[in-house]
C-alpha cells in the first residue's frame, strides 16, 4: 500500500460542504483556534504524528489543464493526517479521544453521521478517503513517541557534555546517574512494527526493492 511507510499511515478524506454553510466551517475552525480545549484529546493522542482541516472552496480548485472550467457545486473540507498503527486503531482511538471535537469540525460535512456510533463513522471515513499515491517518511521504524524520546536523550547528553569540563568525577557520576534515572522510559528501541497487515507488509518489501534499485542507478542514497 503506498499509503503505509514503515510505522506509519497516511490518510486523506475529502468531504463536501454546502456553500451556504463554509462560513460556519470558518468560524468553528477559529473558535478551535481560539479555545485549543476543544481539542485536547486530540493533542493526547501520542500515535498522531499531524492532523489538518483546511477549507477548499469551489473557485479554488487547481486547473489541471481541463478543456472547460470546471463547475463545482460544493466546497469541500480536506483531512489530511498521519498516525502510527492500523486505520482501525486511528478511528478508534479518535472517535474515542475527542468525539465532540470531530462532530465540531465536521459538523457541516454533507451527510455527516457523528463520530459515534462509530459503525457509521467508519463508513463515512472509508467512503471519502482518497488514496495516497506516494508516501514519504523520514524516519519509517520510529513513532512520534520514539522521536521525542530520543530530542529527551540528546537534550540530556548535549547538558552532560557541558558539565563534563566543569564538574569533578563523583560530581558528575551523580548527574549522571540523576538523567539515567529520569530518562529511563525515554530508551526504547527503535524499528519497525509489527505487521498489522499482510498488505502493509507487502509494501514494505516492495518499498525496500524500489529503494534499492535507484540507489543502484543515481548513487544517491535514501534514508
Amino acid at each position: 500500500m503506498s499509503n503505509i511507510a514503515g510505522k506509519a499511515y497516511a490518510m486523506n478524506v475529502i468531504t463536501p460542504i454546502k456553500p451556504a454553510k463554509t462560513w460556519i466551517t470558518r468560524f468553528l475552525f477559529m473558535m478551535s483556534r481560539s479555545i485549543p480545549s476543544t481539542l485536547q484529546g486530540l493533542l493526547g493522542l501520542s500515535i498522531i504524528h499531524f492532523a489538518r482541516w483546511v477549507v477548499i472552496k469551489r473557485d479554488q480548485w487547481p486547473d489541471m489543464g481541463e478543456i472547460a472550467p470546471q463547475k463545482l457545486n460544493n466546497d469541500y473540507m480536506l483531512f489530511c493526517s498521519n498516525f502510527n498503527g492500523t486505520w482501525d486503531q486511528y478511528i478508534d482511538a479518535f472517535s474515542d479521544g475527542i468525539p465532540s471535537g470531530l462532530d465540531l469540525l465536521w459538523y457541516t460535512s454533507t451527510k455527516y453521521p457523528h463520530s459515534i456510533p462509530i459503525t457509521t463513522f467508519k463508513r463515512y471515513i472509508t467512503h471519502n478517503q482518497l488514496t495516497t499515491d506516494y508516501y514519504y517518511n523520514a524516519t519509517p521504524g520510529a513513532a512520534q513517541r520514539d522521536i521525542k524520546s530520543a530530542l529527551r536523550v540528546r537534550t540530556a547528553l548535549l547538558e552532560l557534555e557541558t558539565l563534563h569540563g566543569k564538574l569533578g568525577p563523583d560530581a558528575f557520576q551523580k548527574e549522571y546517574n540523576k538523567r539515567l534515572l529520569a530518562l529511563q522510559n525515554s530508551l526504547p528501541s527503535a524499528g519497525f512494527a509489527p505487521v498489522a497487515s499482510l498488505d502493509s507488509d507487502a509494501a514494505s518489501r516492495n518499498r525496500i526493492r524500489f529503494v534499492d534499485y535507484w540507489e543502484k542507478q543515481t548513487g544517491v542514497r535514501i534514508d
